[in-house]
């Protein structure tokens, strides 16, 4: 026969699996720091040793980190995802960055037509706030902000597709993004038109979510993107041509 005798499970084995879930589901973050003991304690119902016994277990499987006088944190379970060659590699070949465009094209066009097809209401709801959040600061003229907010905006319907391995991989990414490893993002929210254009082609893009028109949110941000490159060529080619008329300047300063 299958059956085997029920195990009761400790307390700390409970406290473990839920925070592995949070973590695993996104939902905590990288360098988020974690309640008080006693505060974590009463929420999830278990006492301090138990508490204690679960979160050593964590640290020793490098999920979470104690620090000193601090508290509690969650590790940086991405600062492994791409080495340190490789990402000085992806900042200075063209190809690279090209590439990084393209998968971004593929993953997230899927991603949002999942979301639109699949995203509960509140995924949706998650979209909208952070679209408004870019207008706001559109109006602002943050471009710092802007760039941040547009990064907040693309991963919320990456996390709307509740798949944890396109989330973390993503999530990684755009953690190199904000870096302005592959292209100068705040850059092209520093220039009037463009931004004015990113803000539309981005509005489209949450309209198709909240109509839950899948073909339409994959559409949307495929057009987005490809705006995206040829903006970031055009950038490339303007500085190029900008180092070519300065050294022209120079030559021709010390005749």
């Amino acid at each position: 026969m299958p059956f085997v005798p029920v195990q009761p499970e400790k307390l700390s084995a409970g406290v473990v699996r839920q925070i592995e879930l949070l973590i695993l589901r996104g939902i905590l973050r990288p360098g988020e720091r974690l309640p008080s003991e006693r505060d974590l304690a009463e929420r999830m119902g278990v006492s301090r040793p138990s508490l204690r016994e679960a979160l050593a277990e964590l640290q020793a499987a490098g999920l979470l980190i104690s620090r000193a006088g601090a508290g509690v944190f969650v590790a940086d379970v991405l600062g492994s995802a791409f080495s340190p060659a490789l990402v000085r590699l992806f900042g200075a070949h063209d190809e690279a960055v090209l590439d990084t465009i393209a998968f971004r094209r593929d993953i997230e066009g899927l991603a949002a037509m999942r979301a639109a097809e699949a995203g509960s209401d509140t995924d949706l709801s998650v979209i909208a706030a952070n679209f408004a959040r870019m207008e706001a600061a559109h109006a602002g003229r943050d471009a710092v902000e802007e760039a941040g907010l547009d990064a907040d905006f693309h991963l919320s319907i990456i996390e709307a597709g509740h798949n944890v391995i396109m989330l973390h991989m993503m999530r990684s990414m755009y953690d190199l993004l904000r870096q302005g490893v592959f292209y100068n993002r705040q850059q092209m929210f520093r220039q009037r038109t463009t931004r004015a254009d990113l803000l539309a082609q981005h509005r489209a893009i949450n309209d198709a979510l909240q109509a839950r028109d899948g073909a339409a949110a994959r559409a949307a941000v495929a057009a987005h993107l490809d705006f995206v490159e040829a903006a970031m060529l055009a950038q490339r080619k303007a500085e190029r041509n900008e180092a070519v008329a300065r050294q022209r300047l120079e030559h021709e300063s010390r005749k």
